[in-house]
């Protein structure tokens, strides 16, 4: 069986008695017969050469300790000690479903009649190339059976040299690190009962020395908001799989007779390069229905500019600057409800603090944002209390905890079981009561400590999976009772950045620094998940509050622009210039946005990866906008021509300087290359993404952009004349 889309092909055998198995994933094979998919199979199974099993198995989709598999199991459990090993079945025909070119599913339901266990795999290529895995574990008999993991893996072949990852912390997420593919497991697990500021985000293998325009690579990724698992595995009879799942702790989940457990998605992504492996994922969100389909607006958001010190009158002056300067979207972060003068107190009490916005004060900064055209937005953290609140002193029980004893202290907060049902409903209803009164558009969702000891007094067990649940359907709910409504994921910062909580939110929030040089490299790789659309990226005060790091005005706002834009400074203490400048960006941005949040995303390291390129490449090959920002200083200089990729080869372009800080150049060869007029240059895309162009004799820690666009009258014949010549 073949399923085929955009250049990928995933190749499973479907054996009599057995679970699916992947022959092939990766570079399209083209279409293949019955005959060619069994030949396939014979020729792609290894010799019995390891001194071990008398008819080796190849290692399915749920991988089975029966087969001989000896690495990671796929369904680990049992019940009381029986049931530890299963071997299912499938008991019925495969339902599969193919389309031409855009990929397909397989459904297989198998059962385990002596450990009493069902399985249901789900196996789908989407039409982007990416693919899609889960699986469901129902108990059988009446006596419990304890799940302890559940993982699904697909193999890559022996080529795939190398793996990569992320790790990161607060404020510094996203960083990336390689090594050698080596015998054992790489494994990557997140217990933070969130996803993490070290999370993992996208685990890949590759073929040695791959980079973002070269090299195979193979990707997988866990969609889940919880504790998950990610692998790489290669054992000693040479099979190399990537594995991921979600984590379960001890005891988690205990099926009952007739119960389930369901897996989150697996997904996995192909490509010849990092970017294309990216685009797959980003194609695959682009598609959805829930896929953000108005422009992003420009958002400002107070925090940096307030902190705690909310003032109506403070307030308002800060919206009338943003307002000024052509913000779209104005919030109003922590510290405007009950209690809540710092980080000590107050949460779980979600209604509007008399002592600071009493007297109808509130309203009246609502008003005064809706007056200027400006939609309206707040700060929540639907999930977590603070012991120091009414609603802990009410219902310490609510808390998550282990029985006798609260988690460690962490950001002076408890997490708030919402799988009470008196949880759940006083969150969601007092956040429907303000979201309606106050006709609020916008919620940034926070979730600022780790689900440390986080058990639940109802049921007495580890709670995170439940939780992470609970989650998901509190913002389906609010979603559900508020359509307009449209969600941030924070997580102190970027700790909560995967394909679950994208099911519900509308864009993450990077990481809470926002000095600019920091946030190359975090915006960087989180595009290895996610499109720009989807990434909030804001211009911060020209110091940065995390690092203490001092960078111009343009070179913050050239890097915000590549994501959703936004504002986390006090504009109050801005010069009128500052904000005739901030303003001309934000204007780029809107002149820009729909490139910048359709295009295809490229990215390029030059001079030992001090010079970057990062792109936007429109869909069809008309337009694109680069950046090319100078992090370091280069052994050598000037640095070497930078070539522009994505484009159409047969395409005459005109490139030109871009962005508000152009001014009006006069060509000094000491610092602008000769091409860098308003009129520019024109050449094919063959030669600027060949040759490659010169590029202005940066400072460290500064930005040019280059716009390209398709000359008029280059059209498809003229293409082909040119080609021939």
């Amino acid at each position: 069986m073949r399923f085929a889309a955009d250049g990928v092909a995933l190749v499973l055998e479907l054996p009599e008695g057995s679970l699916p198995r992947v022959v092939h994933w990766g570079r399209d094979t083209g279409d293949l017969t019955d005959v060619d998919l069994t030949a396939l199979g014979r020729v792609t199974s290894a010799p019995n050469a390891a001194n071990g099993l008398d008819e080796p198995h190849r290692v399915a989709v749920l991988p089975e300790a029966w087969s001989g598999w000896t690495g990671t199991p796929g369904l680990a459990g049992h019940r009381l000690g029986r049931a530890w090993s299963p071997r299912f079945r499938p008991d019925q025909t495969a339902s599969v479903v193919t389309t031409e070119g855009l990929g397909g599913s397989a459904r297989v339901h198998a059962t385990d009649v002596d450990a009493g266990l069902g399985l249901d795999l789900e196996i789908e290529m989407l039409p982007s190339g990416v693919v899609r895995l889960r699986a469901e574990v129902t108990n059988l008999e009446d006596a419990p059976y304890v799940v302890d993991g559940l993982h699904l893996a697909l193999p890559v072949p022996g080529h795939a040299d190398e793996v990569l990852d992320l790790a990161g912390r607060w404020a510094k997420e996203r960083v990336p690190q390689r090594g050698p593919f080596r015998v054992g497991s790489h494994l990557r697990e997140g217990r933070h009962g969130r996803t993490g500021a070290d999370a993992v985000t996208v685990l890949l293998a590759g073929e040695a020395g791959f980079d973002f325009d070269r090299g195979e690579v193979w990707g997988l990724h866990v969609g889940f908001s919880g504790n998950h698992r990610s692998i790489a595995e290669r054992v000693h009879t040479g099979e190399r799989l990537l594995l991921g799942g979600e984590l379960l702790l001890p005891g988690e989940v205990v099926l009952g007779g007739g119960e389930s457990y369901v897996s989150p998605f697996v997904y996995a992504s192909y490509g010849d390069g990092l970017d294309a492996s990216a685009g797959r994922f980003h194609q695959l969100l682009r598609a959805r229905e829930s896929h953000p389909a108005t422009p992003r607006p420009v958002v400002m958001n107070v925090w940096e500019a307030v902190y705690f010190d909310h003032e109506l009158d403070t307030l308002r002056a800060l919206a009338d600057h943003a307002a000024e300067v052509g913000v779209e979207r104005f919030v109003l972060d922590d510290g405007w409800f009950a209690g809540r003068r710092d980080d000590t107190a107050g949460l779980g009490d979600w209604s509007v603090s008399e002592a600071v916005w009493g007297g109808g004060r509130f309203g009246q900064l609502v008003e005064h944002v809706s007056a200027l055209g400006m939609e309206f937005g707040l700060w929540f953290e639907p999930e977590m209390v603070s012991p120091d609140s009414d609603l802990a002193r009410e219902h310490p029980e609510w808390m998550l905890q282990v029985p006798g004893r609260l988690p460690a202290p962490f950001r002076h907060q408890q997490v708030l079981d919402l799988t009470h049902d008196g949880a759940f409903r006083h969150v969601r209803d007092r956040m429907v009561a303000l979201v309606r009164e106050y006709g609020i558009r916008f919620v940034k969702w926070d979730h600022n400590r780790d689900l440390v000891d986080a058990g639940s007094t109802r049921t007495l067990r580890a709670g995170v999976h439940e939780q992470t649940l609970a989650a998901y359907r509190l913002m389906a709910e609010i979603r559900q009772a508020c359509p307009e409504l449209e969600i941030e994921s924070c997580s102190s910062g970027g700790a909560r950045v995967d394909l679950g909580i994208l099911e519900h939110t509308d864009r993450v929030w990077a990481s809470d620094c926002i000095d600019a040089h920091e946030r190359q490299q975090i915006q960087r790789w989180t595009a290895q998940l996610l499109p720009p659309e989807l990434v909030g990226s804001h211009v911060g005060a020209p110091e940065a509050h995390t690092t203490g790091r001092r960078l111009d005005l343009d070179f913050r706002a050239a890097t915000a622009l590549f994501g959703h834009f936004g504002i986390e400074w006090d504009l109050g203490a801005a010069s009128q210039q500052e904000r005739r400048e901030l303003a001309a960006w934000i204007e780029f941005y809107k002149e820009h946005r729909e490139l910048i949040h359709t295009g295809r995303v490229v990215r390029r390291s030059s001079e030992g990866g001090a010079l970057w390129l990062h792109g936007a490449v429109a869909p069809d090959r008309t337009r694109a906008l680069y950046s090319v920002t100078l992090l370091e200083r280069p052994v050598t200089w000037p640095v070497a021509r930078v070539r522009l990729a994505g484009l159409a080869d047969d395409v005459v372009y005109r490139i030109t300087p871009a962005g508000p800080a152009l001014g009006e150049h006069t060509p000094d060869p000491k610092v602008l290359p000769a091409w860098w007029t308003p009129d520019g240059a024109d050449l094919p895309g063959a030669v600027l993404s060949r040759v490659g162009v010169d590029v202005p004799a940066l400072l460290p820690d500064h930005t040019a952009l280059i716009l390209v666009t398709r000359v008029d009258g280059t059209d498809d014949e003229a293409a082909t004349e040119r080609s021939g010549t």
